[in-house]
């Protein structure tokens, strides 16, 4: 049997084409020695493992093609669905945050009195971007149509007393108004735009506002006897404003301070202080949280915005992690799949492995190639899935757009995610993450199958051919 010169292939000496097994990867007709030798000078196992993996007419690569599909596919769904879970947290803080602030400063259970002062000690803390006094508290409303038109319609909204000068500072409502305009002087009122649509209420109507306070005035009155009647307040709506979360636009009026004040017969205090901080990291907000505390003192108690919607942004984090374990076990579909794919190829080549052994390769030399070829089988798998993944991501609102013209349905309702469009946010975190595992389970998927070849006696391999 004539042989060629050794190749550097650990010492191995592949086999001529006059070899009888020249079908074998190992023995290489004398046409394409020269491409070989292209193989052969990268690491033995790689080699081995890219001509493996060379595209043939046979079911073992239709499988391994179905195989960088089911991976590809996998990490595509799952780096689509945590950036817009991401996008849903990252975007309901920043409206939540822009709407109520990053501290709720107030006195427990009674109205703030002396909020001039507060307001000046907290503008004074370092790290402290602005503050503002607030009047929160629910009322009845009655819109006042023409009898003509349409009849009355009620809701029971909540009342946010502001003073325009200050709030800018703390808040974004004064650059969220879409009709009308920002002006609360007199009996002006500001409505949310989801609230005066259900409403029907237009930009110059005038609305009646009934107190918690008047109600319970006439409530006493009734129960010794008397027949005192608190009139309702009455309002001209001036402008609508739209934050862009559902909550807020359907649940929210706003008056001036000095109207808030006079509906809840609260005199000269407020019911608090909202505060704006440089940094609204959760860090930084605890931190200036506890120093406000300490400047004002133990009668006041300070409220962060991780507090006060920690149910609702804790759900969204609990279903963004549980999300992540469902889809990474759906991931073990397409690792199933290597697996077997692996070991049909596996016993497809039992022949080349006994030649492999017989040629002196050790057991870890063959582990390599299946574990290189369950690897580049991940790497193929995981950088198609990553390109899909943020090419959907891209156009998600596109093909949401596209969908509900092709269905004529609001597949993404506002009334009920909140969001207009479907909010994402792709954090390199999160990316590598997805990536790393998905790699590490393709890794694992091959060493069943690979320690099964690796296992092989040569004779008995070549025998059982």
């Amino acid at each position: 049997m004539g042989v060629e010169e050794p190749t550097g292939l650990h010492g191995l000496v592949p086999l001529t084409g006059d070899n009888p097994h020249a079908l074998s990867p190992l023995a290489f007709p004398s046409a394409n020695a020269l491409r070989c030798r292209r193989v052969l000078r990268l690491p033995f196992e790689l080699g081995l493992a890219l001509r493996y993996l060379r595209p043939k007419k046979n079911f073992v690569s239709v499988i391994t093609l179905l195989c960088v599909a089911g991976v590809a596919l996998g990490v595509s769904v799952l780096i689509i669905v945590i950036a817009v879970m991401t996008g849903f947290d990252l975007e309901l803080r920043k409206t939540i945050i822009g709407f109520n602030a990053h501290l709720k400063v107030g006195v427990p259970q009674r109205p703030m009195a002396s909020w001039e002062e507060v307001l000046g000690r907290v503008a004074r803390v370092p790290g402290v971007r602005g503050a503002a006094p607030f009047v929160l508290g629910q009322v009845l409303m009655q819109t006042q149509p023409d009898p003509r038109d349409r009849a009355s319609q009620s809701a029971a909204p909540v009342v946010r007393g502001i003073d325009p000068a200050a709030e800018g500072r703390v808040s974004v409502i004064t650059n969220k108004v879409i009709s009308g305009r920002l002006d609360l002087r007199g009996q002006g009122l500001l409505m949310g735009a989801s609230l005066a649509d259900h409403l029907g209420v237009r930009v110059g109507d005038r609305v009646a506002l009934h107190s918690t306070h008047a109600l319970d005035r006439m409530l006493r009155s009734k129960d010794a006897g008397g027949r005192e009647l608190a009139p309702a307040e009455d309002f001209e709506v001036r402008g609508l404003f739209e934050v862009g979360y559902e909550q807020i636009d359907a649940q929210v009026v706003v008056v001036s301070l000095a109207n808030a004040q006079d509906l809840f017969a609260l005199g000269d205090s407020v019911s608090g202080v909202t505060v704006m901080l440089h940094d609204s990291s959760v860090a930084n907000t605890r931190a200036l949280q506890r120093d406000v505390e300490d400047v004002l003192g133990p009668e006041y108690r300070s409220v962060a915005w991780m507090d006060e919607n920690r149910d609702l942004l804790g759900a969204i984090e609990v279903e963004k992690d549980v999300m992540l374990i469902i889809l990474f076990v759906v991931m073990l579909g397409a690792g199933f799949c290597i697996i077997c794919s692996q070991i049909a190829f596996v016993i497809r080549k039992t022949r080349e492995i006994g030649i492999l052994k017989a040629m002196g390769a050790t057991t870890w030399q063959v582990v390599g190639v299946f574990l290189a070829q369950s690897s580049l089988v991940g790497v193929l798998g995981v950088a198609s899935g990553l390109a899909l993944g943020t090419g959907g991501v891209w156009i998600r609102n596109d093909f949401l757009l596209w969908m509900r013209r092709l269905t004529g349905r609001e597949l993404f309702p506002q009334s009920i995610y909140s969001f207009a469009q479907i909010p994402a946010e792709v954090l390199p975190s999160d990316v590598t993450l997805i990536c790393g595992v998905s790699l590490a389970m393709c890794l694992l998927a091959g060493v069943v199958p690979a320690w099964i070849a690796a296992s092989m006696r040569p004779v008995e391999a070549l025998r059982n051919d």
